[in-house]
């Protein structure tokens, strides 16, 4: 089948329905950066806002994906349509080429935090909005640590088809994974080592019989929260260790978070690259990019500060392939040739 890749970053969906040799025929993206990466890669460079594209210059397609911004709708006039309630947002673009070109199915991904935006009510609109458009739909959110990958990442999943269908979601059979798994060992990179600072502190946290230990704060401000109600680390059961600013009442602020060999990452987003007490560094773009499950053969032609942010903003290749393999199966339209995820139903 056919299918275009709206939002595309750098090809993460795309990745993932070329491995059931489906056909990209059209992408689209506004970040000029993502799009020399996507190009660099795919070999051809993706379309750019996709607002300003007519539906009728995206040739025909089977299936839609896309990973689209968060954005609040409105709320006024009594009786708009919900193709109105979200004009002026990006989920608007969605709903016009899926209502121009009516393909047979397609699958959208965001963050967890959607299903509570706004008290559930932009989560309505937009069931409501696919549905009116007759579409079949089904929604979860889906840990990225269940699918062989070393990171807690959830996210929401919806799929669609143009016909009624039970559809399940994969369960994710393979929760073990951690990060000792994708780490390189033989990375030795200065711009990735963690600061004195945090590595003195790390080192007398151990030092200490407390198991939440006070460090010193006199460097700071006494009238600001540091200063006023110092630094503390806590190691939790997982071996991860958690540096938070509070006195010891429960009114603390988590200043950062350093994970370690033998757990998973907190989620990989934009401006935050995860750090391991252990090895005493962070992640490299290239351990980033096992994290999120794409190939050792993908390749960043851009800034190592572009490619942790592409990364981020990304989603988890095995986790769309499982989804997708799904679709596939309960779409009855070709049998997936891979036998490396079938999955229980």
């Amino acid at each position: 089948m056919k299918f275009i890749d709206l939002f595309a970053g750098i090809g993460g969906f795309r990745l993932a329905l070329e491995k059931y040799d489906q056909e990209c025929v059209f992408s689209s993206d506004i970040d000029k950066f993502a799009r020399q990466t996507y190009e660099h890669n795919f070999g051809e460079k993706p379309h750019g806002d996709i607002t300003e594209i007519e539906t009728d210059d995206i040739p025909d397609f089977d299936i839609l994906t896309a990973g689209f911004p968060c954005q609040p709708f409105s709320y006024a006039g009594k009786n708009e349509g919900f193709k109105d309630k979200t004009r002026g947002t990006l989920f608007f673009d969605i709903l016009r080429v899926l209502e121009s070109h009516k393909p047979k199915m397609f699958l959208l991904e965001n963050v967890k935090g959607l299903k509570s935006h706004r008290k559930g009510k932009t989560l309505k609109i937009i069931e409501e909005s696919l549905e009116e458009l007759g579409y079949t739909i089904h929604w979860k959110v889906l840990n990225s640590h269940n699918f062989g990958i070393p990171q807690k990442r959830e996210r929401w999943f919806c799929v669609g088809f143009d016909k009624p269908l039970a559809f399940k979601f994969p369960k994710g059979d393979k929760p073990g994974t951690v990060l000792r798994d994708i780490v390189d060992f033989d990375v030795d990179n200065e711009s990735l080592r963690i600061s004195d600072l945090d590595l003195k502190r790390i080192e007398d946290h151990f030092k200490s019989d407390e198991e939440r230990v006070e460090h010193d704060n006199s460097m700071y401000d006494p009238d600001t929260k540091k200063g006023k109600h110092g630094v503390y680390t806590y190691q939790k059961p997982d071996g991860s260790i958690r540096f938070h600013v509070g006195d010891k009442s429960k009114t603390q602020i988590q200043e950062s978070f350093y994970a370690c060999l033998d757990t998973y990452a907190p989620t990989l987003i934009a401006n935050r690259v995860p750090q391991l007490w252990d090895l005493e560094r962070k992640l490299s773009v290239n351990e980033c990019k096992k994290l999120q499950g794409f190939p050792e053969s993908f390749e960043f032609p851009v800034s190592n500060h572009q490619a942790y942010k592409q990364l981020g903003n990304a989603v988890p290749v095995p986790v769309v392939e499982a989804v997708f393999e799904n679709m596939l199966k309960f779409y009855e339209l070709e049998k997936p040739k891979s036998e490396e995820l079938v999955l229980d139903l």
